[in-house]
């Protein structure tokens, strides 16, 4: 009865009120052939402590203890415990998004904190804290540059995120954008030659991803100036933020569309994130999302207000620049908690240990197979071609607790049994020795078959 209140004598009374005599009488308009006249198949009810611990079990068979290599854009970092200690105290945490976010100093300070520290990560003037992850922010920033330059056609590199690549595609497709897909080179950054003859006139924006979806970082002042000559901006994607602690943001970049999750955001099966977008002053009335200001009041104390809020809820609809523009205060708190915990050293020593990791993974790696796009700077990224198809190889590493790289076949058919490996300051040496030698066991089965293969070739 604890959830479902009506007892017998509730249901006889609204039986009575309603002039019926049984619930037999309320579904007597209902064939009979439609009624269930046995008990529902279901389990037995459980007590809430077996309930709990029913849960607790299946907690554990989602990973607990495990050591995973997978990035491609959700990447598991440590959270400080202090971040989920303040994001729910009742002042912040609520079932609802805070969609009317000047009933709340609290909120419009964390807001403006947010793009304060979100401005200067990136170089940039301005940001706002209301996307729902990076791909809806790297689409979003394209369409800001459509209507900035009045252009419709758009060039992508193919090193971009590809399921960014389909977010944008669904963009494209309803609103008439003709999309041009640039390759990678030998070094797995963009070719530049290629980008260069992609671009034309008509080119509203490039749209980049640095660190790319290789883990390779592009060379972004070069691709600015390719944009920037045929008149049209470029957006530059980083879908690994703790990669500014300790590389150059892009700064001749028009707009940065990031996603934040690495700061302080569960992976947690895939969201919510924290996407962001952030650009020049003279380019932010085009922004979508909303802006938090400061001033004073009349007493001259420090105040937050909103101050641009470009969604149709607070403007005309066709003047508005996105609907998708969800206010993510809570996520960006946690962001903005992480950020202020490490602070500008602590950030770039996080981002040492991820390179200092991800440098030992990709040297043991590259003795076992073949280790790719080493023409170009990595943050904590790399990608590693093996003789046995890359499946295959993470199912073994499933029995060994351990989650391994991403195969790139879907997306990058002609890399064949390539995988993209991701480490971060979670991952111990221990756990990449431990890999490391499963493919090393697999690459020396593979050699012994083929050897055999090739005797019995040569009897025959």
């Amino acid at each position: 009865m604890r959830y479902l209140p009506k007892s017998p004598a509730d249901r006889e009374a609204m039986l009575k009120a309603i002039g019926l005599r049984s619930l037999d009488e309320l579904f007597a308009p209902i064939p009979a052939e439609y009624r269930l006249s046995r008990d529902l198949k279901v389990p037995r009810q459980m007590a809430e402590s077996e309930i709990v611990e029913w849960f607790k079990e299946r907690s554990r068979e989602n990973g607990e203890g495990y050591t995973s290599f997978l990035g491609a854009g959700a990447y598991f970092h440590y959270r400080p415990v202090v971040i989920d200690s303040l994001i729910s105290r009742g002042e912040f945490l609520t079932a609802y998004t805070p969609y009317q976010a000047e009933i709340s100093q609290g909120t419009l300070q964390s807001i403006f904190e947010f793009q304060t520290m979100i401005c200067e990560l990136t170089g940039m003037e301005v940001a706002n804290a209301s996307m729902y992850d990076g791909s809806t922010a790297a689409a979003e920033a394209v369409m800001m540059a459509v209507r900035l330059t009045g252009r419709r056609s758009v060039v992508v590199a193919r090193s971009l995120h590809p399921e960014y690549r389909e977010v944008l595609t669904t963009y494209a497709t309803h609103q008439g954008m003709p999309l041009a897909v640039v390759g990678f080179g030998d070094d797995g950054r963009v070719n530049l030659e290629e980008l260069a003859k992609a671009v034309s006139g008509e080119t509203a924006c490039l749209l980049i991803q640095s660190p790319n979806f290789f883990g390779t970082i592009e060379d972004a002042d070069a691709i600015a100036e390719i944009a920037h000559k045929n008149g049209a901006m470029l957006v530059v994607s980083i879908a690994e933020a703790l990669s500014l602690g300790i590389v150059e943001p892009p700064r001749h970049a028009d707009v940065i569309a990031m996603e934040a999750q690495s700061f302080g955001v569960p992976v947690a099966f895939g969201g919510p994130y924290c996407g962001v977008i952030a650009t020049r002053e003279k380019f932010v009335r085009q922004m979508p999302g909303r802006l938090v200001g400061q001033t004073t009041d009349k007493q001259g104390k420090r105040g937050f207000v909103l101050t641009l809020a470009t969604r149709e809820q607070h403007i005309r609809r066709e003047k508005a620049t996105s609907n998708i523009c969800t206010n993510q205060a809570l996520v960006a708190l946690m962001v903005n908690i992480f950020m202020t915990i490490y602070g500008k050293a602590g950030l770039r020593e996080l981002a040492k240990q991820n390179l200092a990791k991800t440098a030992y993974a990709a040297e043991q790696f590259g003795k076992q197979g073949k280790l790719l796009f080493t023409g170009a700077p990595r943050f904590n990224e790399f990608v590693v071609a093996t003789s046995e198809d890359p499946y295959a190889i993470n199912s073994r590493l499933l029995g060994h607790k351990t989650v391994g790289g991403l195969p790139l076949k879907k997306f990058f058919p002609e890399l064949g049994n390539a995988a993209l490996w991701c480490c971060t300051e979670m991952t111990t040496r221990t756990a990449i020795d431990t890999a490391v030698g499963l493919v090393a066991e697999s690459e020396s089965s593979v050699r012994s078959l083929k050897r055999e293969a090739d005797v019995e070739e040569v009897a025959r």
